[in-house]
């Protein structure tokens, strides 16, 4: 691929070349356990990584590494490998790089099972766990200062859409000598370049924006090819594979991934603007607004704002049970970035695995709506809106 290609570009044909085979102009699903060789010797020789090639689809798989060679190359990434889940994804890399003894530092508020790792798993394997208030940065750098083994961002957050500036943590992250992982899946490599802000590891839920259509799981990790082999290491031996069939819907979900999030980008900061001036609305939660507390960090760091807001709504819970079914466009379910609106409560989606006092402690509100913008027309979402907000 040459130099200099844009991410519209690449979307479409990053990561496919290798995977053409016979003349198809698609990747296609490759259904086979194990690939075999006519010699030992050339079998050995691709069981060493001596030369290319398959040997058993736990490992790797024809289909799978052209999904992963696409989001490598919209990342600006070395090295990537593939997981059954965004979740699988998180986990895999975190045991990997942590060990007993070793030190975390991340934010109260990350993804509800990326949470479960940290207040519930990680303390099992002597890994201590400092969670730092997410729109402190002083306290992170201070924390971090202290040493630790990894730093774990999410930019935006999910659900409450908080900012962490990335280029600044990751140096605090470096200067203690700590591996940076970034969860960008809010974001999207059409909107933000971790890599490229200093973290080492970037992660992805491919089950969201990637894949786009709401049909297929998948995780991704993209970085340096030292980091990204240990990873792939420990997930051949757990087997978090992804399956072909995911890999592929994933990959034609990709195809479309920078028309996609354009028209996300300007329905979410259409309807937060809107959902600002509503009487039923308490605050609304997004980046792209001025008001957003680190909004000039979102600016700096980020090409477009994303495809998914929130909002408090006056009344609470309750509130949220009377409004939520009454959106005719939108489905409620615990998904995200897909091409039709999705909207939901913590309690449901993100943080379900978390206690309505755990979502307290971490700054959700029980009232909190994630709002997840599809492509549909936004003066037909905020109409939807305002029948659905007229009971509130």
């Amino acid at each position: 691929m040459p130099d200099r290609v844009s991410a519209d570009t690449l979307a479409v044909w990053g990561g496919e070349h290798e995977s053409l085979v016979q003349g198809a102009t698609q990747v296609p699903i490759v259904y086979s356990a194990a690939y075999g060789y006519p010699d030992v010797e050339t079998w050995l020789d691709v069981a060493l990584g001596r030369r290319p090639g398959h040997i058993y689809s736990r490992n790797t798989n024809p289909t799978v590494h052209a999904f992963e060679e696409k989001v490598r190359v919209l990342e600006g990434a070395e090295a990537a490998t593939s997981f059954a889940s965004g979740m699988a994804a998180v986990s895999n890399t975190l045991f990997t790089l942590l060990s007993p003894g070793d030190r975390i530092v991340s934010v109260k508020d990350t993804y509800g099972g990326t949470n479960k790792i940290f207040v519930e798993f990680l303390p099992r394997f002597h890994v201590r766990v400092e969670l730092c208030d997410t729109t402190d940065h002083a306290q992170i750098e201070a924390a971090i200062a202290q040493g630790c083994r990894v730093v774990y961002l999410e930019s935006p957050t999910n659900p409450t859409l908080k900012i962490m500036d990335i280029a600044r943590l990751a140096a605090a992250g470096h200067a203690a000598g700590a591996i940076v992982v970034a969860d960008n899946t809010f974001a999207t490599p059409i909107n933000q370049n971790p890599l490229k802000l200093g973290a080492d590891l970037v992660i992805h839920s491919a089950t969201k924006f990637l894949g786009g259509h709401g049909d297929a799981l998948g995780g991704v990790v993209c970085g340096g090819p030292q980091l990204v082999r240990q990873i792939y290491h420990y997930r051949e031996i757990t087997g978090a594979m992804l399956d072909p069939m995911a890999a592929y819907l994933l990959i034609r979900g990709m195809k479309t991934l920078h028309l996609r999030v354009r028209r996300q980008n300007e329905n979410a900061l259409k309807i937060a603007r809107w959902l600002q001036e509503h009487s039923a609305v308490a605050a609304v939660f997004y980046p792209g607004l001025e008001t957003h507390t680190h909004h000039d960090v979102a600016r700096r760091q980020m090409r477009g704002f994303g495809g998914v807001l929130s909002f408090m709504l006056r009344g609470g819970f309750e509130t949220v049970k009377r409004v939520l079914p009454r959106l005719r466009f939108a489905h409620r379910a615990a998904n995200l970035g897909a091409v039709e609106t999705i909207a939901g409560t913590p309690a449901t989606t993100s943080h379900v695995e978390c206690t309505a006092e755990e979502r307290d402690a971490m700054g959700i509100p029980e009232g909190l709506v994630r709002y997840s913008a599809g492509i549909e027309d936004a003066d037909d979402l905020i109409a939807d809106l305002a029948q659905a907000l007229s009971v509130a």
